[in-house]
C-alpha cells in the first residue's frame, strides 16, 4: 500500500504554514493562522483518508516537533460483481 509523506513547514515569510506532499495535486498549501498547524494536520489526514500517511511538523530551525501517523481506512476494495455465479439465475453475466 502506497504511504503518503507529508511536511508541515513554517514559512519564511511568518504567515503560517505550508503544507508539503508529492501527494497533493499541486504540490503545496499554504494555511494562515490561527490554527495553522492543526488545519494543515487535519487536511493530511483528510486527503489520504484512504491511504496510510506519515506527517511530519518542523520547526524554523529545520527540527523535527512532531510526527503524526495515520492508518488508511479503506484497506480493500472487493468486487462482488467480478465474480460469475454472483447472482444465481443470470446467464447473461459476462
Amino acid at each position: 500500500m502506497i504511504k503518503h509523506l507529508y511536511e508541515v513547514r513554517p514559512r519564511k515569510d511568518h504567515r503560517g504554514v505550508d503544507l508539503i506532499s508529492d501527494a497533493l495535486p499541486f504540490g503545496r498549501v499554504w494555511y494562515g493562522e490561527p490554527d495553522a498547524v492543526s488545519n494543515a494536520i487535519g487536511y493530511a489526514k483528510f486527503y489520504s483518508r484512504s491511504h496510510d500517511a506519515v506527517i511530519r511538523v518542523y520547526d524554523e530551525a529545520g527540527n523535527v516537533i512532531e510526527m503524526h501517523e495515520h492508518a488508511g481506512e479503506l484497506k480493500a476494495i472487493v468486487n462482488f460483481y467480478s465474480h460469475r455465479g454472483a447472482f444465481p439465475g443470470k446467464t447473461n453475466f459476462p
